[in-house]
């Protein structure tokens, strides 16, 4: 018997809506119509399959408002979040890979070395079948939709299981297929919590794409290797803002609290640990209590999604409290009480075994540590199993490309937060346990191909140098060799034209 989805605004707890999840025995067959909506899909041209993206991009520039309306239902967000950080994206996604998809999976001319005179090379891409994608809770559509839109775009069908938190936004998704009639089976969603997603990823998914926690990102990598099944995985982060002594401190301040309160901190790109030279440590933490009490709930910062989520807040904040951290903003955890509400917080007095600092919160925590010199920074920031994004805070160019080279991160920024996951020119995706694998960019409709590389012959001599027979050939190949990899230009120019000779032969 199947059991009921009720979604509930996760503020209020008012009843949003209410179905039946997918039950598990409907996993062979999503994945037998999956396989027969890819053969259809895949057999279409590249110009038709963009013709579905262009009417995709002008639903929800039509149908803008109606779409923040379910986004702020399902996650709590406030409005203007919901706009620039959940929709706006997924638009800009759309109409980047509108204009330049065709490029991208274009044919690729490649050089052939003078070893192989009268060869050509290249490399086509193909697309690889029928892709899992797995999102979360935190950007349920922007994180659902990018991916399910790179896939559609490089040939593939997708089953999408989208997070059993915000299960309404699933249902939002397949409005929006049935409305630009997109062909059947092509997209599918498939609706339920974690039992259901391992039987989708234990079934025949020709690529899994994940978007999670890094447990649960552990587990499918393990899975899918078992079987050679090509994965990325987008997991957590703790990231780093290091503000130096000569930083613009006002656009810092005003950066920290955004990159670490923005969707109520739960953005796996949070600022989450902030690093301040101590010369101006004093001023910037004096700025930002200040600026941070002018936040305004409901208005500026929305509620928590989860409510699983705001148990690993409060024990991050007790644990730091109970070491010795100070809260400067926000209420003491023991005070929250059922709300989802949680007024941001900001911490000092950090030590590097607090939980706030090597555990991702995943809220809106701030904690806030000096540091005297640029290594210490370094080191600092280094100093997790993360290494999703960072950001660098100085006036020095030099400084600030020197520092971030030597950052181990994914993504990073210079003198603002957050933003290069808003680039889709730029790949995005991070190291360590942050993930594998890259999405955006060029990169993001590659990883939904399969690349093949090409090496063309004419076919007009009757066989090549290196072919049998061997006799007689040892020293005139290491000659050619020798003087084909030279330094020496004459040698090698002169090596070159005997070559062309010899294969006339």
């Amino acid at each position: 018997m199947k059991n009921v989805l009720i979604a509930k605004h996760p503020a209020t707890g008012a009843t949003i809506d209410q179905w039946l999840e997918t039950d598990i025995q409907q996993v062979p067959e999503m994945y037998e119509k999956a396989s027969s909506a890819f053969k259809f899909w895949s057999s279409r041209s590249l110009e038709t399959r963009l013709s579905f993206i262009t009417k995709m991009k002008q639903y929800l520039l039509d149908h803008m408002d109606e779409i923040v309306e379910e986004i702020c239902s399902a996650t709590g967000k406030v409005k203007t979040e919901a706009l620039t950080a959940d929709l706006m994206p997924v638009i800009d996604i759309l109409q980047h890979y509108e204009k330049r998809a065709p490029k991208i999976l274009k044919r690729k001319r490649v050089s052939t070395p003078l070893l192989f005179v009268g060869k050509s090379s290249y490399v086509d891409y193909f697309p690889l079948g029928t892709v899992l994608i797995i999102s979360p809770w935190n950007y349920p559509f922007q994180l659902s939709m990018t991916p399910v839109i790179s896939a559609l775009i490089a040939g593939n069908s997708v089953i999408l299981k989208p997070s059993e938190v915000t299960p309404t936004i699933g249902l939002l998704i397949e409005k929006i297929a049935r409305e630009i009639n997109l062909p059947k089976n092509l997209l599918q969603v498939a609706h339920g919590g974690k039992e259901l997603g391992q039987e989708l990823v234990s079934a025949t998914p020709d690529s899994i794409f994940f978007t999670g926690s890094v447990e649960t990102g552990r587990k499918i990598g393990i899975e899918a290797s078992k079987r050679f099944i090509p994965y990325t995985l987008e997991l957590g982060g703790k990231d780093p803002m290091i503000v130096f002594e000569d930083a613009p401190l006002k656009r810092a301040v005003h950066g920290a609290i955004w990159g670490s309160f923005t969707n109520a901190g739960q953005v796996c790109m949070s600022v989450e640990r902030v690093y301040v030279q101590s010369s101006v440590h004093g001023e910037f933490i004096d700025r930002l209590v200040e600026e941070t009490k002018k936040l305004k709930m409901g208005e500026d910062v929305g509620s928590l999604t989860f409510h699983q989520q705001k148990d690993i807040i409060k024990d991050h904040v007790l644990d730091a409290i109970d070491k010795g951290a100070l809260l400067l903003t926000g209420q003491h955890p023991d005070n929250w009480g059922d709300s989802m509400y949680i007024e941001p917080m900001i911490l000092t007095n950090i030590t590097e075994d607090m939980k706030v600092v090597r555990e991702e919160t995943f809220g809106p925590v701030m904690p806030v540590i000096a540091f005297t010199t640029e290594e210490e920074a370094i080191q600092k920031a280094n100093n997790t199993e993360f290494g999703l994004n960072a950001s660098v805070w100085t006036k020095d160019n030099g400084k600030a490309n020197r520092v971030t080279s030597k950052l181990v991160t994914g993504n990073a920024v210079i003198n603002d937060v957050l933003v290069s996951v808003a680039n889709p020119h730029l790949p995005f995706g991070g190291v360590k346990s942050s993930g594998t694998g890259r999405y955006h960019g060029d990169e993001g409709l590659y990883t939904f191909c399969r690349q093949m590389s090409v090496m063309k012959d004419p076919g007009i001599k009757q066989k090549e140098i290196n072919w049998y027979p061997y006799q007689n050939k040892y020293k005139k190949v290491r000659t050619l060799i020798q003087a084909y990899f030279s330094n020496n230009k004459q040698k090698a120019e002169l090596l070159r034209s005997f070559y062309k000779q010899l294969l006339k032969k």
